[in-house]
Order: C-alpha cells, then structure tokens, then sequence
C-alpha cells in the first residue's frame, strides 16, 4: 500500500497581503482564486477520485440493540487516586486539592481567591481566560467548604477548580464562540457537561479562550486575544481549546472543558504538554455547546494528570435525552484503570504516518511507546489507506457544517470575522452538496477501513502533531494570518477520528531540544476509552515532566 498523506504547501499571508487575498475570495473574482486553491489543497484531485461506499451523515458506530437507563454509576471516590511518577515535575491534581481539604491544610474559599489571583495574574501573560465572576466563584466555593466542613462532600472533585472553553454554556456567563458579536446575553442554563461538573461539586472558575468559532488550530484569536504556551509564551498554545489547555498547563485548574472539530482537545493539551481525550462520537453529550459542526463535533476534557482525565471524563460521559447522538450507548466504565500491566494489549502502528512527523516528535512518542511495551503491550505494524480521501473528507465536512450553522451570522457579521477565519469560511461556501454527500461516502470508507484495521489491534498509536507549538509570529498577533502548511502540519494526525468517530486521546511524552511538549496520540474501538485512560497512566508512570515556564500553584 502507498502512503498518500499530501503534505499542503502553499504560501503563508498576513498584514496587507492577508486582507488583499480576503477581499478578492469575497468578490466575484473569486472563481479566478479557486481553481489554483483548490487544486493545491488536494479538493481537484479528491472530487475526482472513486469511492465505492454509501454516505454515513454521522459515524455509524456499533450500538447496543436498546438503552435500558441508568446502569451502574462508576465509583469515582474508588477510582480517585495518583500514578504519576516521584521523579519530574507534579502538577497539582484533583486528589491534591481533596487531601488539603480533608487534612485541613485549606479550603475551597481559601483556593477561589487563590484562582482569581492567579486568573489576574496570568492574563497578562499566558491570557488563558476570557471571562472570571469573583461573586460567583466564591459564593460556589463558600457551599463547597461548608460541605467539607460537615464531612460531607460531594466527591473527589468536589472544590476542584475547572475551566469551561467559550464554546458551552456556563451561566452567569455569555458564550461568545471566540467571536465579538455572539452570546452578548448571559447564559441562564449550563450545558449538560458542564451542569453534571457542577453537581459534583467543581468550582466552575470562568469561560476560557478559543480560536474564533473553532476554525483553527494553531490558537491564534485576533479579535478576542490569543493566549500564549505556558511552556514559552513567544509559542502558540495550539486549538480550538487554546484556553483550557493554556489554563490546566498554567496552574489555573487541573481540568478544563474543551471540545473538538477537528482535533480541538488533542491538539493544544499536545503543544501545552497535558493530557486531552476526545471520546467516541455521542459519548459525551454535546446540549448546551454552540451547534459548530453536528456530526464531527465533541465535548471533552483537558487535565493535568492521567487520573484527573479519567475522573472528568466519568462524570461527563453518558447519556442525555436532549443529545440524541448520545443515547444508546454502552455504560461508559473506567475497568482496569490503576492496572500497570498491560500484557496481551496490541498497538497499531502504520509506520509511514507515525513516521511523518519531526524527527524529534517521533522519538518522542517512541519513548511513550516504550513505556506501554515496557508494561507487556506489543507492537503490531498496520495499514490505514484513504488518508488523503479522509483528509479532504473532514475538511469538507466540518468546513461545510460551520458555514451553515453561520450562516446568519456571516450575513450580518462577515467582516467582523478576523481575516484568517473569513478566508476559511469563503472557501467553505464553495464547496457543493455534491462534495458534502461524497464526504460523507468516505466517512463510511473510514469507518469500515478502521474497523477493520482494529480487530488485529487494540490502540493505534501516532504522534499528536506533526511540529511542536509554533511560534507567534508579531505580524499575525497584530492583523491575523492564513498559513496552510503549518496547519496541515499541526493536523496531521487530528482528523481521521473527527470524521470516524472513534475515541482518541493525547498524552505527554516529553519535549523537543527547546522545551516544547511532544504528546502521542492513542486511539481505540468506539466506547473504549478505558483502554486509552488505563495506557494514559502507564505512559505518565514512565516519562518525568517538566514545570512550564509561566505556571502558578494553587496549594503552596
């Protein structure tokens, strides 16, 4: 089989530049624009390629037969606990804020003004979070100590500080999509995620930055702020998440709210150097996220340690009538998590893709490859074709999603957008139906291509991103950018599972000669994300991290 991922080439614009090309996608010479575009993107090509299967207009994932309700809920006080190593640095978890609060040592008061110091502080540096309430913060963290006081919290995450990217609704506050124009008017209802944190007992910090309406990975927001990587603030953090993963890697929270498109969560937990899981498609209810892109979209969280991952990703996941996608699924379930031995599990690895990476990234993941082989895993070679067919396929799919969902908004608002997204979303409403029914063809080629590939194997292993975090180049801070190749080396490894649906994670396995975080990503069957959870913690046990360069600690 050859490998066929296409590399994008195509020059980077900003400044004057930029807003030249802009105008002219905009205007009626645009035909004369696309068909150079198009052709260099690789959409030429995929229109005309064959593909021999029926649309799937979301991941047709196995299910059971019927959802009988609530099954048993995952004992998360059990499941509470700590694998990471002596040696390295320890960023403070959920089980580090519950044992001061036990002990005495402090209380969720006492860590709210923490937070709100820190908050302040960082904004000006790592510039993690868009929106903070002192009132309310305090007044949640006040019911949290009372509950500590009489012997009575709600769980291990009770007093736990989150952050909610500004893609979901947290009320008191606007949901603005990373946008000046949306959610001017305060949320009254969170979203479902967010509302299930909240009961137990999360201190619920503020709404986090995010890359205008989702529509990019590098982190980068011109008209909102752009926040910075708390390992080198001249970086970017990576994105849509750019600011849950800013906020857990600088010490503001050890779990954050993140969501994914199109690599979202994955992405910047890889640059920031934390751990970010995208579950299977459905598994964790979307009501209340802004409706971006239905069928590659997902909710999910950012954390600092592997055990914080599993226990926000337990309270989040399951089904919720309001979210169709979600019901009918098998009762999420943490097995075999705290388990070190990983005898009989077998990785995939397609060599030529993991391959296509930095050279630095790729030892990288090898050293966290190591660590599962270390535990008894084997390592078996594989292939995956259609990489570019699935390449253009989600581009298609979530670009063509995103336009229509805006479309209003694009009516009243286009040049409110920054330039880069205005580039985005004009090439995005020239793609046809014709391109978004064959997408969704290849969505079935995919799904059964990895199905298949999967029953020989139990994760596959890639790297997360195909460059560690980028610089932040003055020029695009100041008047946006649109710089292909370095999104298509970010994305490299991203798409496939937005448009297959199935669970993948990134977890932290080292840094390149600057200090950048390198993460591997593992991706596993649809509904086994106890898999990846339970390798998560075998690859942290093994790899010493290091304390980002702008990081604040809550306990002292």
């Amino acid at each position: 089989m050859t490998y066929d991922l296409a590399r994008l080439q195509a020059p980077r614009l900003a400044g004057g530049a930029l807003g030249a090309f802009t105008i002219a996608l905009e205007s009626p010479l645009q035909g004369l624009l696309l068909g150079k575009l198009f052709a260099d993107a690789g959409i030429t090509a995929w229109r005309a390629a064959p593909v021999d299967a029926v649309p799937s207009v979301a991941p047709a994932l196995p299910r059971p037969a019927t959802w009988e309700g609530d099954s048993e809920a995952i004992d998360l006080p059990g499941a509470a606990g700590d694998s990471r190593p002596s040696q390295g640095f320890r960023f403070e978890s959920a089980a580090d804020f519950t044992d001061a609060y036990r002990g005495g040592r402090t209380t969720p008061t006492d860590v709210a003004q923490r937070v709100l110091d820190a908050m302040a502080a960082s904004d000006g540096t790592v510039h993690s979070m868009i929106a903070w309430d002192p009132t309310d913060l305090l007044a949640q963290a006040a019911a949290s100590t009372a509950r500590w006081a009489a012997g009575e919290p709600l769980g291990p995450l009770d007093g736990v500080p989150v952050a909610v990217k500004d893609e979901l609704d947290q009320a008191p506050y606007p949901t603005g999509v990373g946008t000046t124009f949306l959610g001017r008017t305060p949320a009254t209802q969170d979203a479902e995620v967010v509302a299930r944190l909240r009961a137990a007992g999360a201190l619920m910090i503020g709404k986090a930055r995010m890359v205008e309406i989702g529509l990019g990975v590098s982190g980068l927001n011109v008209r909102t702020g752009t926040p910075k990587n708390p390992f080198d603030t001249t970086r970017a953090t990576g994105g849509s998440s750019s600011g849950p993963a800013a906020a857990v890697a600088a010490g503001l929270c050890p779990i954050a709210v993140g969501a994914d498109g199109g690599g979202s969560i994955r992405i910047p937990s890889a640059l920031c150097g934390v751990f970010g899981i995208k579950a299977t498609h459905g598994r964790i209810p979307e009501s209340g996220a802004y409706p971006l892109c239905w069928s590659v979209g997902h909710v999910g969280p950012i954390a600092a340690t592997a055990r914080d991952l599993a226990l926000a990703y337990a309270v989040m996941a399951g089904p919720d009538a309001h979210d169709p996608h979600s019901l009918n699924q098998p009762a999420p379930t943490l097995a075999g998590l705290g388990d070190q031995d990983l005898t009989g599990l077998r990785v995939g690895i397609y060599r030529p893709w993991y391959q296509d990476a930095d050279d630095e990234i790729v030892a990288g993941c090898d050293h966290g490859i190591e660590a599962l082989t270390a535990a008894g895993a084997t390592v078996h070679e594989i292939e995956l074709p259609h990489l570019e067919l699935c390449r253009i396929a989600h581009t298609v799919t979530i670009t063509s999603e995103m336009a229509h969902s805006l479309e209003e908004e694009y009516a009243k608002h286009r040049t409110d957008f920054g330039l880069g997204i205005r580039v985005n979303l004009a090439l995005a409403r020239r793609f046809t139906g014709r391109d978004y029914v064959k997408a969704q063809r290849v969505r079935t080629l995919i799904v059964d291509t990895w199905t298949a590939a999967m029953k020989d194997v139990d994760v596959v292993a890639t790297p997360s991103t195909g460059i560690t975090a980028p610089e932040l180049k003055k020029d695009a801070l100041k008047g946006d950018e649109s710089d292909l190749t370095t999104l298509g080396a970010i994305m490299r490894f991203a798409f496939p599972a937005n448009l297959h649906g199935f669970p993948a994670m990134s977890v932290p396995v080292g840094y390149d000669g600057a200090g950048l975080p390198i993460g591997l990503q593992l991706h596993a069957r649809p509904w086994e994300e106890h898999v990846l959870l339970r390798c998560a913690e075998v690859v942290e046990a093994a790899i010493p991290r290091r304390a980002p360069k702008a990081h604040q600690t809550l306990l002292g």
